[in-house]
């Protein structure tokens, strides 16, 4: 799948297959995105195929968060499985732990300095060509996105801002939240600084 995101928090998830072959390098193309007046693409990123139905990744992603409240009410040293979860009923235990091998996520900051992962199994496949789906939760604190893309937890990111300031951070101390959320704070920055480059 191909993946685009926007500076104002929009992004949409297609096939590649969706765009076509052009005859000359200098062809003109077809949209990936229908972009908001102001708005403009910051990322193109290339995600795994889902073999997964719609209710399948819902259950899943039900499924995930439910052996996370478990880990934070009784400590990370207690641990419960999927099947154990109640919560399996579309998924057998080994297409849950197939689709938790393949899973992805995409790490998203913004200008401000907040940022959050989310599970690709978040952002469903859809035409291109469309609006797209939040990416993450805007407002006055996040004002814009400057990055969004696919990370490991075995990974440092680096942040770079407009005053010459700079962070190195490992990826698994960044939380994991729902797609439309407004993340957590990664940088603190100055009221006139802002963040202008993420990079692994």
């Amino acid at each position: 799948s191909i993946m685009l995101a926007t500076r104002q928090g929009k992004c949409i998830r297609f096939a590649v297959t969706d765009v076509r072959v052009f005859v000359g390098r200098n062809s003109t193309g077809v949209r990936g995105i229908k972009l908001a007046e102001g708005d403009e693409v910051i990322s193109m990123t290339m995600l795994k195929h889902i073999n997964a139905s719609v209710e399948q990744r819902d259950e899943y992603l039900k499924v995930t968060n439910a052996m996370k409240r478990f880990d934070a009410e009784n400590g990370e040293n207690s641990c419960i499985t999927a099947d154990q979860t109640g919560l399996l009923n579309l998924l057998s235990l080994e297409q849950f732990e197939a689709m938790q091998k393949a899973e992805e996520f995409i790490l998203t900051v913004t200008v401000t300095g907040y940022g959050k992962r989310s599970s690709s199994y978040e952002y469903r496949v859809t035409g291109r060509g469309g609006q797209g789906i939040a990416n993450i939760e805007l407002s006055p604190r996040n004002k814009e996105v400057v990055s969004s893309f696919p990370i490991t937890d075995d990974k440092d990111i680096m942040m770079v801002t407009d005053g010459k300031k700079l962070i190195r951070m490992p990826v698994d101390d960044i939380r994991i939240a729902g797609r439309k959320t407004q993340g957590v704070i990664l940088f603190r920055t100055a009221d006139d600084e802002r963040v202008v480059s993420v990079t692994k």
